[in-house]
């Protein structure tokens, strides 16, 4: 038996290509290594606001748990958050989202 695959079109990269200054991308990132680069490489190809990093370096994160650890970058900042449950780090990503969009975070 064979399987053929084929690649799955970038989503995120398609978006970018068609934001306007009204719009804000918001890309995730899993990597495994050189973590920073491919994430900074990606906030560019993706035309995105910010990537949202993940790493599976960070033990006792991401899969099979319900904590999660991840570096928020954009073009001209960079913000590391310490592993907090996977609900804490998704009002991590709002605020943030909402300081790019010009406000003041929404949620405690």
């Amino acid at each position: 038996m064979q399987i053929y695959l084929s690649p799955n079109p970038d989503i995120a990269a398609t978006l970018g290509q068609m934001k306007t200054a009204q719009q804000t991308i918001v890309a995730f990132a899993l990597e495994t290594n050189d973590e920073q680069a491919n994430a900074e490489r990606k906030l560019q190809k993706k035309n995105a606001d910010f990537i949202v990093l993940n790493s599976l370096r960070n033990e006792g994160t991401c899969f099979r748990t319900d904590d999660n650890q991840i570096e928020i970058i954009g073009r001209d900042f960079r913000h590391a958050y310490p592993k907090k449950s996977k609900a804490d780090t998704a009002v991590d990503i709002v605020n943030e989202l909402e300081r790019v969009i010009g406000g003041y975070g929404i949620l405690p």
